[in-house]
């Protein structure tokens, strides 16, 4: 089968493609024939090796976590799914490639592309992680950083639905997207802690830092010390004392399952920055690694 892969860690030049045979699923997994696999800023720091310490990579390794693809071989003891079953979830062996194992699915509804179904197991967990760990409740006024992104789109509603108010950052190309997902927008960059504080004079009770773009200093501030401030991006957490939600660590198919029926009735917004097969990439990575993507870029698997 075709895969990308990398041998070494370095820029997103290191990835080619290659050729493997076809995994067989171990017990209480599937395998999968992809047909589109989710990008994440992730994949780029777990391939730079800036992530070796929390994720140890075994080289030759084949990136991508999340996929969306048709059931095509059962392990031993799986009765929750049938061959020919559409279904999103996690990739065990890597997503860049034709076929990939998976024990954590859920079904893929069919008012879902194969594409938007891509874009939530990663964004998804994060997102419904850390607003646990924040302890978001109802009345109170969430920041988020990096807003716009996969993750932040999910955070942003997934915070909203909990009944609190959503003060988003993004640039200004994406002011008018964060309003329609229901946050109230601002920029990020200089003066955001004046522009956060006109918007929320009553004070910032949690943020959830996406984008991990130096915000956290301008977060402590807001929040009057370093508590209820999660990042998922900054590794200059722990100098600062804040909490790093390192992930993917809570695979659950019920909550996947869940996401992918509320994304399917249109109550979920999730956004395809753009789409690129299999082959280009290096080129799909390179824009992931270099921020700003609105939602998620996917890779498509002919």
């Amino acid at each position: 089968m075709e895969t990308i892969a990398f041998d070494r860690f370095g820029g997103p030049e290191v990835l080619h493609q290659g050729e493997t045979s076809i995994p067989e699923p171990g017990p209480g997994q599937v395998r999968i024939r992809v047909k589109a696999a989710g990008v994440n800023p992730l994949d780029g720091k777990i391939r730079s090796g800036a992530l070796e310490a929390v994720f140890p990579t075994t080289l030759p390794a084949v990136p991508g976590l999340e996929i969306a693809g048709v059931v095509d071989a059962l392990g031993e003891g799986v009765d929750h799914v049938a061959v020919g079953d559409h279904v999103l979830g996690w990739a065990d062996t890597g997503g860049y490639a034709e076929y990939a194992l998976a024990a954590t699915v859920a079904p893929k509804p069919a008012t879902l592309t194969w594409e938007q179904a891509a874009t939530l197991p990663v964004a998804g967990e994060a997102a419904e992680r850390v607003l646990r760990m924040l302890d978001v409740a109802p009345g109170e006024t969430v920041l988020i950083h990096g807003a716009a992104g996969a993750v932040g789109t999910l955070a942003v509603q997934l915070a909203a639905a909990r009944g609190a108010r959503v003060i988003a950052t993004a640039g200004p190309g994406n002011q008018a997207y964060l309003a329609s997902l229901g946050a109230v927008p601002t920029v990020y960059g200089d003066g955001l802690v004046e522009r956060v504080r006109a918007l929320a004079p009553e004070g910032i009770d949690a943020v959830f830092d996406v984008a991990g773009r130096g915000a956290l200093q301008d977060s402590i501030e807001l929040r009057g010390g370093t508590d209820r401030i999660v990042t998922i991006a900054d590794f200059s957490a722990g100098q600062l004392g804040i909490a790093f939600a390192a992930g993917p660590q809570e695979r659950s198919s019920a909550h996947l399952a869940a996401l992918a029926e509320q994304a399917a009735e249109g109550d979920l917004v999730t956004t395809v920055a753009a789409t690129y097969p299999l082959a280009e990439a290096v080129a799909a990575q390179r824009i992931s690694d270099a921020g700003h993507v609105r939602g998620k870029i996917v890779l498509t698997v002919a």
